[in-house]
């Protein structure tokens, strides 16, 4: 068997900060990419770079009519991939989109979407989760402040910080209706979260997440110093950052809908192992054991 060293301890007795100890950008400097050498140092020095228009207004009226379709096939709704509000019961997202669909494949395979992510991971890339995220108006819940890569780390077993994740806007992202949220230089702290993993944690933490949440008073330390940064723009624009970001979005109480495609690509040299902190793996649909490369 194959010993990993655990570089980031979480879910113990106490919470604990580790500064980080992977690189932010793995590709050098003159990779050739759809990223500029200035994106790319902005994204070493935030964690994560905006695109005012990653894919054209009517790819992204392509995708937002495909997303909902989605929503309203009942099979989908009726399958474990689809996660529903705890208050509405309307669906909130639905897990493993580029299997599901041939447009959101198509997306997944388009060189300004896994070139740019082999480009910042410096390597080939898999797919280690794909969802479509549904804020409609007037009620839809948001997502509390966390690090992807915590859980990606604790519960499903990746070894370092060589993930990227996609946030293409579908619609309208405006500055009140529960956009993204992120703490810019946050991603060169690892926050270890307090607290063992329950079983089954997925089943609770995809609805309303409580294992793998920071304190209020870390949370607090690092919006004091790093300050929060939150994300507008049309539809069609993108937002990439690193798997260790702090971020979440706040709850959409406008009538303004906010939707969009999620993407997580992982190097192709950091696959999955067992996980760090917790009794079982995930399911497939949430964190991927096929590391077949994007292509």
């Amino acid at each position: 068997m194959t010993t990993v060293t655990d570089l980031y301890p979480s879910r113990g007795t106490s919470e604990v900060a580790v500064p980080r100890q992977d690189p932010v950008v793995w590709g050098a400097p003159d990779t050739p990419g759809p990223v500029p050498a200035a994106g790319l140092q902005a994204y070493e020095r935030d964690g994560f770079l905006t695109v005012d228009q990653l894919i054209t207004p009517d790819e992204a009226a392509v995708c937002r009519r495909e997303l909902d379709r989605i929503v309203a096939d009942p099979a989908i709704r009726a399958d474990e991939r689809a996660i529903v509000e705890p208050r509405s019961n309307e669906i909130r997202s639905v897990f493993e989109v580029h299997r599901i669909s041939e447009v959101f494949a198509n997306l997944v395979r388009d060189e300004r979407v896994a070139g740019m992510a082999r480009q910042i991971l410096g390597s080939d890339v898999y797919v280690h989760q794909s969802r479509i995220n549904v804020k409609p108006g007037f009620g839809a819940s948001g997502f509390y402040w966390h690090s992807d890569f915590e859980t990606w780390h604790a519960e499903d077993g990746l070894p370092n910080m060589r993930t990227v994740s996609v946030s293409i806007a579908l619609t309208e992202n405006h500055d009140t209706n529960g956009g993204l949220m992120i703490m810019p230089g946050s991603h060169r702290t690892f926050l270890g979260c307090a607290g063992a993993t329950p079983e089954d944690n997925y089943r609770k933490s995809l609805r309303m997440q409580d294992a793998g949440t920071p304190s209020d008073a870390a949370l607090t330390e690092l919006a004091g110093e790093h300050g929060i940064r939150l994300f507008t723009g049309r539809a069609g624009s993108a937002t990439w950052f690193d798997c260790n970001c702090m971020h979440g979005s706040g709850d959409n109480i406008t009538p303004f809908a906010r939707s969009n495609v999620f993407i997580v690509f992982n190097s192709v040299e950091n696959t999955a192992v067992e996980p760090f902190a917790a009794p079982v793996r995930r399911p497939e649909f949430i964190g991927a054991r096929d590391f077949t490369p994007v292509r």
